[in-house]
């Protein structure tokens, strides 16, 4: 995998926050683009995150937690669908693009188990986040682009 050093920038994002198991993410997922069908955000005009506090694979189902987000301008206002305003903190980054199918990539367990302690970098206090290079209707599972970062000291 090839991995590089890079500087994200702080972004703002509008937020759903998952709490529990991986399998019901649809339905986080729905509320968002609800909310984003509301706001007349459509595929390709923001750029849309997951920031994943937990490892589905090492947490019990209940303690999983993810955040779906998307790119804004201004903080969100109130609304029936839930979505909050939070940002995604700028600074330096590994990371590694995976092309494909967005289940079971193995960009992040490499990059947590392999990478880093080879590296000698340190990680910094916030979690793995993926950034869903490409991501609407039309996009199909063999072309679906994820970049994966990892939030260095």
């Amino acid at each position: 995998m090839q991995i590089e050093i890079v500087d994200f920038p702080e972004t703002l994002v509008a937020v759903v926050e998952h709490r529990g198991p991986e399998s019901q993410t649809g339905q986080s997922t729905q509320r968002l683009i609800a909310w984003r069908q509301a706001n007349s955000i459509r595929p390709g005009m923001a750029e849309t995150y997951g920031v994943h506090y937990t490892d589905h694979l090492t947490v019990l189902p209940e303690d999983y937690r993810l955040d779906l987000c998307v790119s804004v301008a201004a903080p969100v206002a109130e609304n029936p669908f839930g979505v909050i305003t939070k940002t995604i903190p700028g600074g330096r980054c590994a990371r590694v693009r995976h092309v494909g199918s967005r289940h079971e990539m193995p960009g992040p367990r490499f990059l947590v188990e392999q990478w880093l302690p080879a590296s000698g970098e340190t990680l910094r206090d916030f979690p793995l986040f993926f950034h869903y290079v490409n991501v609407g209707p039309g996009v199909q599972e063999h072309q679906m682009i994820t970049d994966i970062y990892l939030p260095l000291a």
